[in-house]
C-alpha cells in the first residue's frame, strides 16, 4: 500500500508520452540506437525526426512487433 505522503506520481512513475513536459524534444541518443536496430529487425524504415515522445511510442509498438522487450 502507497504511504500517504506519496504523490500520484511516486505510486505510479510511469507517465503517457504525451504527458512527458520534454516530449516534443528531439529523440534521445538511446532511443535512436534501439528504435534504429527495432526498425532492422521489423523491416521498418528508420524516421530520423522523432521528439522523444513519439520515439517511445514507436519503440513500444517495434517491441510488440518483434517480440523484444517481453518479460521472461
Amino acid at each position: 500500500m502507497a504511504e500517504p505522503n506519496e504523490t500520484p506520481a511516486m505510486q505510479n512513475p510511469e507517465k503517457d508520452p504525451e504527458d512527458w513536459t520534454t516530449g516534443d524534444e528531439p529523440m534521445t541518443g538511446p532511443q535512436r540506437s534501439y528504435l534504429q536496430t527495432l526498425c532492422r529487425e521489423a523491416k521498418e524504415d528508420f524516421d530520423d525526426g522523432l521528439t522523444k515522445a513519439q520515439a517511445s511510442k514507436k519503440i513500444e509498438e517495434l517491441q510488440a512487433k518483434t517480440g523484444r522487450g517481453k518479460s521472461s
